[in-house]
């Protein structure tokens, strides 16, 4: 039997038709099929630190999260966030009513936006933008308004044009989704960039979002600034962290939101109705994780450090333009010194032509013809496999 609404409409409604399958599915499925390195999807291929793996365990044996943890977070993780924040940035959080524990940064971003939201109030997006961006704003009923980061080949960097983000803000927009270090450039926001960001959410009474996940991976010169420390700024900023990209347990989906109570409680009022609560056991071992002391995150920023040199070099020999990230785990390459300018077509053939996968900068863009000759690499892998990544690439493409 065929099931069919009474008007033959198509089941997925409009607001998330336009997204269909995820870019990423798709190119780990040619990763499968073709047994090509995987270099497209953001996660590493080991884990993290064995004690905070054994912390998981033992909260496991010992009858710790097994069943359901409370709303907002178990306190210990709650305390250790706001321990975090504290030590890092001289920011203050009350871990009862400011600090709310997600099921990783995906459901944070979903349950602040369905939270904050109203049908057709705008919010400003930085494109190339993390695809849930534009699902969640669509699936609040709201308005997606891009402004582009674009090369600045001679800085080796994605740059903010503060002008035209000015020029974006109307009487409707509600909110600012900014996300710094910037997945996909590895583009980090400067303190007087963001200081900028600032001035213009108090002048337009502004709230804003920050997606700020990839904070401990921050390279060279660049500082991390996270926008809630600026003037006026705490007190209409919700700040999006993550465990998975900061300790490479990616699977265990711990997140967490710090924010005034007034926003705290509105985005708990969504987000209990989308897990309710998840990662029970791992929100024990996240707390322990991030009492790490400093020399475990010095060493894995170092260590990143050195794979990002080594992709880099390594696709800067094979021909491509590089723009060496200073954030993130994900270099931008361009393309069109190869001879190409469409990066979907490129990364569809690559698998077969290099044995490598890669992602389409295109599709993080509403203006898809400015993101075309870019595509991201994710260089969170072992140091043997980026190497065989990138002598496969420099013999399909060195000439």
């Amino acid at each position: 039997m065929t099931l069919m609404t009474s008007t033959a409409r198509p089941f997925l409604n409009r607001r998330l038709a336009q997204f269909g399958t995820t870019i990423f599915a798709e190119m780990s499925a040619l990763a499968t099929s073709t047994g090509a390195i995987n270099l497209g999807q953001g996660f590493p291929d080991t884990d993290g630190p064995e004690e905070i793996r054994e912390a998981a365990v033992r909260a496991l044996r010992d009858g710790r999260g097994n069943q359901y943890p409370p709303g907002p977070g178990v306190p210990e993780l709650r305390t250790a966030i706001t321990a975090h924040q504290r030590r890092r940035y001289g920011l203050s959080f009350d871990p009862d009513t400011e600090v709310l524990v997600t099921a990783g940064a995906t459901e944070a971003i979903a349950a602040s936006l369905l939270a904050l939201l109203e049908p057709g109030d705008e919010v400003i997006a930085l494109e190339p933008y993390y695809d849930s961006y534009a699902a969640c704003i669509a699936m609040a009923g709201a308005t997606r308004v891009p402004v582009t980061l674009r090369p600045d080949p001679e800085g080796a960097r994605f740059r903010l044009d503060l002008d035209e983000l000015r020029g974006a803000v109307t009487d409707r927009t509600r909110l600012l989704l900014i996300n710094t270090p910037h997945n996909p450039t590895g583009t980090v926001l400067t303190r007087a960039e963001l200081t900028a960001i600032a001035e213009l959410a108090v002048e337009r009474d502004l709230l804003v979002v920050t997606d700020e996940v990839y904070e401990h991976l921050v390279f060279d010169d660049a500082e991390h600034v996270p926008p809630a420390t600026l003037p006026g700024m705490r007190e209409r900023t919700v700040t999006i962290g993550s465990a998975g990209k900061t300790f490479s347990f990616t699977g265990w989906k711990v997140g967490w939101i710090t924010a005034p109570r007034e926003l705290v409680a509105a985005v708990r009022s969504a987000k209990q109705f989308l897990t309710y609560v998840a990662s029970g056991p791992f929100q024990y071992a996240v707390a322990e994780a991030l009492r790490l002391p400093d020399a475990y995150f010095d060493g894995f920023r170092a260590d990143m450090r050195a794979k990002r040199e080594l992709l880099a070099a390594g696709l800067a020999d094979a021909g491509f333009g590089v723009f060496v990230p200073t954030g993130t785990y994900f270099i931008t390459a361009d393309i069109r010194p190869l001879g190409q300018t469409d990066g979907v077509a490129f990364c569809r053939a690559l698998p077969e032509r290099a044995g490598v996968v890669a992602i389409p900068n295109a599709v993080f863009y509403d203006h898809r013809d400015a993101g075309a000759p870019f595509v991201r690499f994710a260089f969170c892998k072992r140091t043997e496999v980026l190497t065989d990544a990138a002598e496969r690439l420099r013999k399909a493409y060195a000439r």
